[in-house]
């Protein structure tokens, strides 16, 4: 018999050791995420992880202002409890977070579920031709054996 599965926002339930070996070996997104990077992205997040009995088998992570924006990241449920409704229950308790209605703009990035995603109403973007972005797809993997990470390019306040 399959234990019910349980979907909490309470960060003390957390398994971060779970959640960080899988993002920084599995994920193509965030492979090679310090652990430090990742407690610090949890703990200024609202987070749900989805549970069968004690053992956390998902996640998502949401940052947002909880008024008018939200970002959907770092989405996932193991492997080997695929196919069984897991994503899906995680997306809707997501998408039905109390402090997370009445938002204008709700967005996240995906390479491979579109179609899971449209479910909940997700769209492709509207006007991608407004929508920019500072991308360093490098940045973990510079960190990585105790490197410092590169400062951005220092801007240059008019009249300097």
């Amino acid at each position: 018999m399959t234990t019910a599965l349980r979907i909490s926002t309470d960060p003390t339930e957390l398994d971060v050791t779970l959640i960080h070996a899988f993002l920084s070996t599995q994920s193509s997104w965030a492979r090679g995420i310090p652990l430090a990077t990742l407690q610090r992205a949890i703990a200024h997040s609202l987070c749900f992880g989805a549970y069968r009995g004690r053992q956390q088998i998902g996640f998502a992570r949401v940052v947002s202002d909880r008024a008018t924006f939200a970002q959907l990241l770092d989405v996932f449920v193991l492997p080997e409890h695929r196919g069984q409704g897991c994503a899906r229950a995680l997306l809707q308790a997501v998408i039905d977070e109390p402090d997370l209605q009445g938002l204008r703009r709700f967005a996240l990035n995906t390479s491979d579920a579109h179609a899971l995603y449209a479910a909940f109403g997700f769209a492709r973007v509207q006007r991608p031709e407004t929508a920019m972005e500072r991308f360093d797809p490098a940045v973990y993997t510079r960190r990585s054996g105790g490197g410092k990470p590169i400062p951005p390019p220092q801007r240059r306040r008019s009249g300097q």
